[in-house]
């Protein structure tokens, strides 16, 4: 992410009168880059391919008392309760709201922020180049705590969602084990298309009425990514000739087609029609994996290619594959919107420094609230 300002004649005059020894006349060049930079840098956060822009926007405005009618998002005939997690403070323990469907759900919001500053002499000096770096920078930082805040809140959800009537709780989950230990195979890809297809049944159990719902992304760690593209030359078979597990059994590929297409794919950003997304904070000891290993807590997951036993994450060995069903609207990020700019991020000049300082100040920040209105929209493998 980078954000560059052109040379133009108008923008190095903008800049070169920041630098002024006028109070007023600075100031007010302040003011007008901050009108002109704030919706781009709104632009910039919403279009970056990041965890948090998975999230559904849903604008409201900025005085506003915002609320959800839960009905409009689940048949009201489907279930009487459902979950909710939500989360009050920015990084904040997510929150597991159990709300009846035909209520409105008031969320709180909560304020991301980022003040920089540099030198006066760099606008005297008409440097475009360190006035961008320093709007990259604050783009930069809120997405950096927009990022973990959705972390959280995704995991939280992910490891306590559940759905179905089996008599085994772990088969309920809808987290479970790849068929074999540190190994992402299609079998596993398989199982959670079967996986996504039973969570998203009706209320009645059976067979929902309208679109059927669908795996649609993917979040994965580098290795992961890596064992996929090993495909195009690993065997691929799950079972011997003879119908059981044996690993001195002669290995059976993938058709050339699958194997051709992941061969030309290098940078792999979709595999069985499943959008990959590459992220380096999941993988064992990585940031996103020990949040999931937090709060997965003493919950029980299936083990690998079993259907009985099961036992806690252990995130010092194993890691998390995250699959998405973006398909519905359950993940909702609302943002306020301002009403004199109508922008969702507002810059404004920062006036705490003094002639003396020599400095020229930001203060940039947005306004949001994020929420999981239905985790049966997430599956997760435990690789």
């Amino acid at each position: 992410m980078k954000i560059t300002l052109k040379r133009t004649d108008e923008q190095v005059e903008l800049i070169k009168a920041m630098g002024s020894r006028n109070r007023e006349t600075a100031y007010a060049a302040q003011i007008a880059l901050a009108e002109f930079i704030g919706p781009v840098l709104a632009e910039v956060i919403n279009n970056a391919p990041t965890i948090s822009n998975l999230f559904t926007p849903l604008q409201y405005n900025a005085d506003d008392n915002p609320s959800i009618p839960l009905d409009l998002y689940y048949d009201v005939f489907d279930e009487d309760y459902i979950r909710v997690y939500s989360q009050s403070v920015a990084g904040g323990l997510p929150t597991n709201y159990v709300q009846p469907t035909a209520s409105e759900l008031k969320f709180a919001t909560y304020n991301l922020d980022s003040a920089v500053s540099f030198d006066r002499k760099y606008a005297s000096r008409s440097r475009l180049d360190v006035i961008g770096k320093t709007f990259t920078r604050v783009a930069q930082e809120v997405l950096l705590k927009q990022e973990r805040t959705s972390a959280n809140l995704l995991m939280t959800a992910l490891a306590n969602a559940t759905s179905g009537n089996a008599s085994f709780t772990a088969k309920n989950r809808n987290v479970f084990r790849t068929q074999n230990a540190n190994r992402f195979i299609m079998d596993d890809l398989n199982k959670l298309f079967t996986k996504m297809k039973r969570v998203n049944a009706s209320w009645s159990g059976g067979t929902p009425a309208g679109a059927r719902k669908a795996l649609t992304d993917l979040l994965v760690s580098p290795e992961v990514v890596e064992q996929i593209r090993a495909m195009a030359y690993n065997p691929m078979n799950t079972a011997a000739p003879t119908g059981t597990m044996d690993k001195d059994s002669t290995g059976i590929p993938a058709t050339d087609a699958v194997r051709n297409a992941v061969f030309s794919q290098s940078g792999l950003t979709e595999f069985f029609g499943v959008a990959i997304t590459e992220v380096l904070e999941l993988g064992v000891g990585k940031r996103f994996n020990d949040v999931f290993d937090t709060v997965a807590g003493n919950t029980d997951y299936l083990d690998n290619g079993s259907t009985s036993a099961s036992s806690v994450f252990n995130g010092a060995t194993e890691e998390i594959i995250v699959g998405l069903d973006r398909s519905r609207d359950a993940m909702v990020r609302a943002i306020a919107v301002d009403s004199e700019t109508g922008s969702e991020f507002n810059l404004v000049a920062d006036d705490q420094f003094s002639a003396r300082q020599q400095r020229i100040g930001y203060y940039g920040a947005l306004e949001e609230g994020r929420m999981v209105l239905d985790n049966r929209a997430l599956v997760g493998l435990i690789m």
